[in-house]
């Protein structure tokens, strides 16, 4: 069994291991990362951004060399290699999670009751939930899962096959990273600058592969090309937009519109406007089965791609 077969094996092993295991409860890698993170930034922060470039360096290049670690000490077999990358993608992906969440907050509302969907909400986006009706949580649930479809599973998968282990740990971290410091509050508008910038660049081919398979794999393909070419690039963010945009067009939903983060307001434009309808409890459903349409589409693209193009390159 060759490298990119034991690869492939592996990444198939950790996808499989997420849908059917989800996160651990307790000691997740990722969460782990995110409190060493925590404890650069509390010693390296200042309203600068090189030492915010300097946080992102030290703690994604980190997660880089500690991949290249473990992946060079079980090379020589091809068994531990595909159980490390199993492991691996695993730790890094966080599908289940994200259905479990958004399911939650989808039987709260079509139960009626707002006060759970509000509190629920928090657990799957930053949103203010109680400036939210329970359409306005709809809709946030659904432009939640469409974007985290491509931050926690296909982005992943993507770097996964370009770098192995280190690609796969690289990604995430830079994903987490601009999560804790990438947003434009006043202390980390500068610190945060190269985290966000880096998780733009990071972010890019998984976005556009997670917009093409939306696509491929919705209820309306026409639909989600049209939404996506007319209004991704309205978004301000250069990687949701397309992923959004063909959310809601393979839906026939809209999506953005006027958003409350911790008290700021937001005026996103609106997403498949012209050919959508607002977004409902019953959609947050369709959107989570569209979700792991992709992220399982997705495996097979980047694991084939990789196949391919190694196999040539011998």
């Amino acid at each position: 069994m060759g490298a990119d077969r034991a690869y492939a094996y592996g990444a198939a092993a950790g996808l499989l291991g997420d849908l059917l295991l989800g996160d651990p409860r307790r000691g997740h890698p990722v969460a782990v990362f995110g409190r060493a993170a925590a404890a650069v930034e509390r010693v390296l922060w200042h309203d600068h951004r090189g030492w915010g470039a300097l946080h992102t360096a030290v703690c994604a290049g980190g997660a880089v060399a500690a991949g290249l670690v473990a992946e060079r000490a079980v090379r020589r077999s091809p068994v531990a290699s595909a159980a490390l990358t199993g492991v691996a993608t695993w730790s890094v992906v966080g599908g289940t999670s994200l259905a479990r969440e958004a399911r939650t907050v989808g039987r709260a509302l079509e139960a009626g009751d707002l006060t759970a969907a509000r509190a629920r909400l928090p657990h799957l986006c930053g949103r203010d939930p109680q400036a939210l009706d329970a359409d306005g949580i709809a809709r946030a649930v659904v432009e939640s899962v469409a974007e985290n479809t491509s931050d926690a599973v296909v982005g992943a998968l993507v770097w996964g096959a370009v770098g192995g282990v280190p690609g796969l740990l690289g990604f995430r971290a830079v994903n987490t990273l601009d999560a804790m410091v990438g947003h434009k509050s006043p202390r980390l508008r500068r610190y945060g600058w190269a985290s966000a910038r880096l998780d733009d660049v990071a972010g890019w081919p998984g976005a556009r592969l997670t917009a093409v398979l939306a696509a491929l794999a919705g209820p309306d393909p026409r639909g989600a090309v049209r939404a996506w070419r007319a209004d991704a690039a309205r978004h301000p963010s250069p990687n949701a937009g397309p992923v959004e945009a063909s959310f809601a067009g393979a839906l026939g939903v809209r999506l953005g519109g006027t958003l409350s983060y911790a008290g700021r307001v937001e005026h996103r434009p609106v997403l498949n406007g012209g050919a959508g309808r607002a977004v409902r409890a019953a959609d947050i459903e369709r959107a989570v089965r569209l979700s792991r349409r992709v992220g399982l589409l997705a495996l097979g693209v980047t694991a084939g791609a990789r196949l391919l193009v190694k196999g040539r390159g011998k």
